[in-house]
C-alpha cells in the first residue's frame, strides 16, 4: 500500500506548524500540506495521488463536509471508499494546546494512525436469523405501538386492560405474572405464573363472585395470595388454580419496562425502560434477525475455563456486561458473538488469548502506542524544546462519550475562554470502551516509555459497565507500578462536556505527580509473546504480552518488592504435606505449568495464568494459589539446567517389584492401600508381595498367571 499524509491548518485557524508536522511524520510515502486542503489544496492533492500512485490517505480533517470532499476525491482516483482516514488536529490538538505541543501531537497522531492502519483487520460479519415475535410485559401502549411491524404478545403481569383505551386488536394478550426471563436474542423464554389455567372460557363468573379487586377481567386472572372459598367452585371449566400454574412463553425479543437490566450494560433484544423512539427503533431493527461485524477472534484450544468437570478461569464470564459469555457446562465457556457489543471487556480479562478483539486488535493498539511515544531528544530537536509535550501520557480514550467530550472542549475553546479548555497534550489511542484496556496494555505503554497512562472513559454514563468501571483496575495497576519502583502511573478520568474545568484539574493533578519515566521512549517494540517459552497461545495474549513488557521495564528500574502485586494473570503455588503426587493437577493445568518428574512436583511460574484449576481439582486440597508475579521464580533469576521449573513437592516413587519401573508415588500408593487394601488382600495370597507393589501391566500378568 502506498500511503500519503496530508496536513492542513484550516486557513491558519489551527495552531500547527505545517512544515514541522511534515518533518515529524514517518514511514509514509509522501507528506504534503496546505493552509486549506479542502479548497485550494484539492487539485494539488489529486496530483500527488497520481504521482505517487497512492492507495491510502491519512488526512488532518475534522468537519464532516471536508471529510466527504476528501473521500469523494479518493473514490474519483480509484481508491476504496474506506481507504481515507482522518486525524482530528483541531479539536484534539490545535484548539486546546499551544502551537509547539499541537504541532508535535499532530505529527504523532498521523504516525499512530498510519501504524494502526498497517495492522487493521479485514472485515467479517456474524449473523443470526430470528422471527418477529416480541413479548411486551405490562405496557399496553408499547404493545400497540409495536404491533404494526411485529408479532406482539402483551403479558398482563397482573394488569387489567379491560378499561384501557389502547387498541389491542392486533395484540395477543396473555395472563400471568413474569417470574423469570431466560435465554438470548431470538430464543428468549419467559416463565409465567397465573392462577387461572388455559381452560378459562372468559365467562366472567369468577370476576363477579370472587373477592373485590382481586380478579382481573381482561385477561382473566387472580392475584396471588387470594384466600380459598366457595366462590372458587363457580368456574364451569375448573380453570381456577389458586396454588398457581406455570407455563413458558417464547419470544425473539422482550420489552420489559419495569425490569432490571439482565446485565450491567444491557442485552441484545432485551429492552428495559419506557418505550421511547430509540427503543422502538432498536426493536424494529432486530425483527427477522441481525447481521453485524464480527468483533471477536476465538481460540478456545488455549482457554483455561476448566477441564474434567472442574471449573477454572471465569474472567470472561464475570467481565462481560452484555450476557454474551456463559457457561453451558461447568468446565467450558461459550461466546454469543451476535450478542457481543464490542466493549472488549472479555478480551482484556482473558489471560490466555482465547478471546481477542478483532478491531482494534492488541497488535494494532501496540503499534499505535509505540508510534505516539518518542525519545525526548527527538521531540526537542524538531519542535524547538524538549518540553513541547511535557510528560508523555498515553490516553486510552473511549470512542463513545469520552472522545466526543474532548472534541466538544475543542469547539468551545474557540468561542469562550480558551485557557479554560486547555489541558495537558495527552497522546490518545481510541478504544471501543475503557473496558478494552487490561493490564497488558498498561504495562506495554510503560515499557514503551510512557510517563503515565490515563484511561478516559464515560464514568457514570458508561453504556457498558456503569459508574467508575475502572476504579479497582486502576488501584490494582498502581499497586504494581509502585512495586516496580515507578510510583503511581495510572489514572481513570471521565471528561464531561459540561464541566471541562473538572477534567482539566484532574488531569493536571495526575500529570503533576508524574516523574519522568526511567524507561526510554522509542526503544521497545512488542512481539506480544514469550520468546523462549513453549506456549501455544496466540501473540498478544494478556499473560505473555504483560510478561514481555514487565521484562522490558525491569531493565530500567529497581523493584521495591520481589513479589509484584496487582497483576492478576500471575500466580504461584504452595503445596502442603497432604499432597500424594497424584497426576490430577498436571492433567488439569491448561498451560502445562505443572509437571511430575522422578517423584517430585514442579511448577513453572512463567507459564501459570493463575486460573486456579489445579487448586480446584486437587483431591487432597493440598494446593493454594497465591496472587502476584514472583520475580525470583522467573528463569532469568534462577540457576540450574532447567531454571524455569521449581520443585514444590518432593516425594519418593514406588518401583514395580517385577519390572523395576516407577509407576506411582509412595504417598499415593500408601493412600490407596489404606483405603482398599483389605478389599483386595486375598488377590495375592500366593505371593509374598502385595498387589500394590506391581505396576499396572505387571499386576495384570501376575493376577492372570496366579
Amino acid at each position: 500500500m502506498n500511503t500519503g499524509a496530508f496536513v492542513c491548518s484550516c486557513a491558519g485557524t489551527c495552531a500547527v506548524d505545517l512544515e514541522s508536522v511534515r518533518e515529524g511524520v514517518e514511514g509514509v510515502d509522501v507528506v504534503a500540506s496546505s493552509s486549506l486542503l479542502c479548497d485550494d489544496g484539492l487539485e494539488a492533492m489529486a496530483q500527488v495521488i497520481d504521482e505517487y500512485e497512492l492507495d491510502q490517505l491519512v488526512i488532518t480533517a475534522s468537519e464532516a463536509g471536508c471529510k466527504q470532499k476528501f473521500r469523494q476525491l479518493g473514490v474519483e482516483k480509484g481508491l476504496h471508499p474506506e481507504a481515507t482516514s482522518f486525524v482530528n488536529h483541531r479539536e484534539e490538538a490545535g484548539w486546546v494546546h499551544d502551537e509547539p505541543a499541537a504541532t508535535a501531537k499532530t505529527a504523532r497522531l498521523i504516525n499512530a494512525t498510519y501504524a494502526g492502519l498497517r495492522e487493521e483487520a479485514s472485515s467479517r460479519n456474524v449473523s443470526k436469523e430470528t422471527g418477529e415475535s416480541v413479548a411486551v410485559v405490562g405496557d399496553a401502549e408499547a404493545a400497540a405501538a409495536l404491533a404494526d411491524t411485529a408479532n406482539v404478545t402483551l403479558i398482563a403481569d397482573g394488569t387489567d386492560f379491560a378499561d384501557s383505551d389502547t387498541d389491542l386488536d392486533d395484540v395477543a394478550v396473555e395472563r400471568g405474572r413474569v417470574i423469570d426471563v431466560e435465554g438470548s436474542f431470538g430464543e428468549f423464554e419467559l416463565r409465567l405464573e397465573s392462577r387461572v389455567t388455559e381452560d378459562c372460557v372468559g365467562c366472567m363468573k369468577c370476576v363477579r363472585e370472587g373477592p373485590d379487586g382481586e380478579v382481573t377481567r381482561y385477561p382473566v386472572d387472580i392475584a396471588p395470595g387470594v384466600e380459598d372459598g366457595d366462590w372458587v367452585e363457580c368456574c364451569p371449566t375448573d380453570a381456577i388454580a389458586l396454588e398457581g400454574v406455570e407455563r413458558t412463553l417464547e419470544a425473539d425479543q422482550v420489552v420489559y419496562p419495569d425490569a432490571d437490566a439482565q446485565t450491567r450494560g444491557g442485552r441484545l433484544g432485551f429492552h428495559t425502560g419506557s418505550l421511547d423512539a430509540a427503543t422502538a427503533a432498536a426493536v424494529e431493527s432486530l425483527l427477522g434477525g441481525i447481521e453485524k461485524p464480527k468483533h471477536l477472534d476465538l481460540e478456545m484450544d488455549v482457554c483455561a475455563s476448566g477441564a474434567s468437570s472442574q471449573m477454572g478461569c471465569n474472567e470472561c464470564v464475570d467481565a462481560c456486561p452484555h450476557g454474551a459469555v456463559e457457561r453451558p457446562n461447568i468446565d467450558e465457556v461459550a461466546f454469543d458473538e451476535v450478542a457481543c457489543q464490542n466493549c472488549g471487556a472479555c478480551t482484556s480479562a482473558c489471560p490466555t488469548g482465547a478471546v481477542e478483539l478483532r478491531e482494534p486488535s492488541n497488535e494494532r493498539i501496540a503499534r499505535e502506542v509505540e508510534a505516539l511515544l518518542e525519545p525526548r531528544e527527538t521531540g526537542g530537536w524538531l519542535f524547538g524544546g524538549a518540553d513541547s509535550l511535557g510528560e508523555q501520557v498515553i490516553a486510552f480514550v473511549c470512542s463513545e462519550r469520552a472522545r466526543r467530550a474532548l472534541r466538544e472542549y475543542g469547539r468551545r475553546a474557540t468561542v469562550g475562554d480558551a485557557d479554560e479548555f486547555r489541558y495537558h497534550p495527552v497522546l490518545p489511542v481510541s478504544v471501543p470502551c475503557t473496558d478494552t484496556v487490561g493490564e497488558a496494555h498498561v504495562m506495554h505503554a510503560l515499557a514503551a516509555g510512557a510517563d503515565g497512562v490515563a484511561l478516559l472513559g464515560c464514568g457514570e454514563a458508561c453504556s457498558h459497565t456503569g459508574p467508575e468501571p475502572k476504579a479497582d483496575f486502576v488501584s490494582r495497576l498502581n499497586r504494581a507500578t509502585t512495586d516496580f519502583g515507578l510510583g503511581e502511573r495510572v489514572a481513570f478520568l471521565a471528561p464531561d462536556p459540561n464541566t471541562p474545568e473538572a477534567f482539566v484539574e484532574s488531569l493536571s493533578a495526575f500529570v503533576e505527580d508524574l516523574d519522568d519515566s526511567p524507561i526510554p521512549a522509542g526503544g521497545h517494540v512488542a512481539t506480544g509473546h514469550l520468546v523462549d517459552a513453549d506456549r501455544p497461545n496466540p501473540s498478544y495474549d494478556s499473560h505473555g504480552w504483560t510478561l514481555e513488557s514487565v521484562r522490558a521495564i525491569l531493565g530500567h528500574v529497581e523493584p521495591e518488592r520481589e513479589v509484584i502485586r496487582g497483576l492478576k494473570d500471575f500466580g504461584w503455588m504452595e503445596v502442603n504435606d497432604d499432597c500424594v503426587l497424584t497426576p490430577t493437577c498436571t492433567n488439569l493445568c491448561p498451560t502445562d505449568a505443572i509437571r511430575r518428574i522422578e517423584g517430585s512436583l514442579q511448577f513453572n511460574h512463567e507459564l501459570c495464568v493463575n486460573c486456579g484449576l489445579c487448586a480446584e481439582g486437587c483431591p487432597e486440597a493440598a494446593i493454594e494459589m497465591e496472587d502476584g508475579l514472583d520475580l525470583s521464580l522467573l528463569p532469568e533469576n534462577r540457576e540450574g539446567d532447567d531454571p524455569a521449573w521449581v520443585t514444590v513437592r518432593e516425594g519418593e516413587m514406588r518401583r514395580c517389584i517385577r519390572c523395576g519401573d516407577p509407576f506411582t508415588s509412595e504417598a499415593s500408593a500408601r493412600k490407596i492401600e489404606d483405603e482398599v487394601g483389605e478389599t483386595v488382600a486375598g488377590l495375592s495370597s500366593d505371593s509374598e508381595h502385595s498387589v500394590f507393589e506391581y505396576c499396572g501391566n505387571c499386576r495384570a500378568r501376575f493376577l492372570f498367571e496366579g
